[in-house]
């Protein structure tokens, strides 16, 4: 099945409809909250709560019995809140930075995750069967009513972000000020890690434990290069995010035997690259054109700022002598006296030059300019 039967696929297929919109929708919300963790430099802290919430799957399966979706979450919902108020405790309470206290939950809870997997699919029973689609994520398992959840968490998540985004805002980026105005920041800042850790559960259905950190932090980053608005960044992530998970869909219902939760972070590993690289302000692309430009300019200005000192040395500029210094200068070439010329600072009548009169003034403000550096 090609691309185009697949989009066609959409509007008839009900499991094919259902994937992508819940797809869509994760990419979406996912984005959104992941621009305030990256902003926030926290940008390990979606992969210590994914990894956090293994444990509460299995502990969630093993109170039960049941492999009931809702409840696996709710397990893995409150497992990784746990892990997150740990991370705090650890950064506030002890003189271990937040990196060391984030490796050390992610490793402590995503080993005892792993340890009770291992010991669920040793039972006699054949229930436990499936529990490790968790790790990768299977989106093949997403039915109408783990997207109407997924539809739910974000409509929360923007109702709530819309009402306290002048909290958010000023939290983000001036915390002791936010204190000054007289703000409850720790209320604030458990309210945007609580929906990140939300939204991380709701994508460990459909990308897993183990890949979800980059559905949260790859939409934001490719975001980030194209604005400085904080606004405009968390459309554009939630806009990445959202066809990452289109594409991601397509490509793997488009081919045999490949899983869509790695596909759907290649995609949005795609948008980060053409960012980082396209980005009129930020990407590595324009980057070296404005250097390139930037070191035409200097060469360009070095010699007109040296025509004007010979210029003022000498009487008569056609003087074999005079030819011969600028010829020998550093950086001068045929091409950039051209260029001196089509900006109509130089005349040029065979050997002889000549500033004008717009070339001398702006020769001579360079001089002066080039001077006082130097001294």
């Amino acid at each position: 099945m090609n691309l185009q039967e697949y989009f066609s696929l959409i509007i008839n297929d009900y499991t094919l409809r259902t994937i992508t919109l819940g797809t869509a929708i994760l990419g979406a919300i996912t984005g959104m909250l992941g621009s305030f963790a990256v902003l926030r430099k926290q940008s390990l802290l979606g992969d210590a709560i994914s990894h956090a919430a293994l444990p509460g799957i299995a502990i969630a399966f093993l109170v039960t019995g049941i492999k009931d979706t809702h409840i696996l979450l709710l397990g893995a919902l409150i497992s990784g809140l746990i892990g997150t108020f740990w991370i705090r405790g650890i950064i506030t309470k002890t003189h271990l930075k937040s990196d060391t206290a984030l490796g050390l939950i992610l490793s402590v809870f995503f080993g005892f995750g792993m340890l009770l997997l291992t010991f669920i699919q040793k039972q006699p029973n054949a229930n436990q069967a499936g529990l490790d689609k968790y790790l990768f994520g299977q989106a093949a398992t997403l039915v109408v009513n783990d997207v109407w959840l997924m539809a739910i968490v974000t409509g929360v998540c923007l109702v709530i972000m819309l009402l306290f985004w002048k909290e958010f805002k000023i939290l983000l980026f001036d915390a002791d000020y936010t204190k000054t105005l007289g703000f409850n920041t720790k209320t604030i800042d458990i309210l945007i890690t609580s929906f990140i850790v939300l939204a991380i559960v709701l994508g460990l259905q459909t990308v897993g434990v183990v890949l979800m950190s980059a559905m949260l932090l790859a939409p934001a980053a490719a975001a980030r290069q194209w604005t400085n608005s904080l606004s405009t960044m968390v459309i554009l992530a939630a806009i990445f995010g959202a066809f990452s998970g289109v594409f991601g869909t397509a490509i793997s219902a488009s081919q045999n035997n490949l899983s869509t939760g790695p596909v759907i972070v290649l995609v949005a590993s795609v948008f980060v690259l053409f960012s980082f690289v396209f980005s009129p302000s930020r990407g590595l692309l324009f980057r070296q054109i404005r250097f390139i430009k930037n070191r035409r300019d200097l060469e360009l200005h070095k010699t007109l700022a040296f025509m004007y000192h010979i210029a003022e040395g000498h009487e008569n500029i056609s003087h074999p002598h005079a030819i011969k210094i600028l010829n020998n200068f550093q950086g001068f070439t045929r091409g950039t006296l051209q260029k001196l010329v089509d900006k109509n600072y130089v005349i040029i009548e065979g050997n002889m030059w000549s500033l004008t009169k717009q070339g001398f003034e702006k020769a001579a403000n360079l001089y002066n300019q080039q001077t006082k550096d130097d001294e």
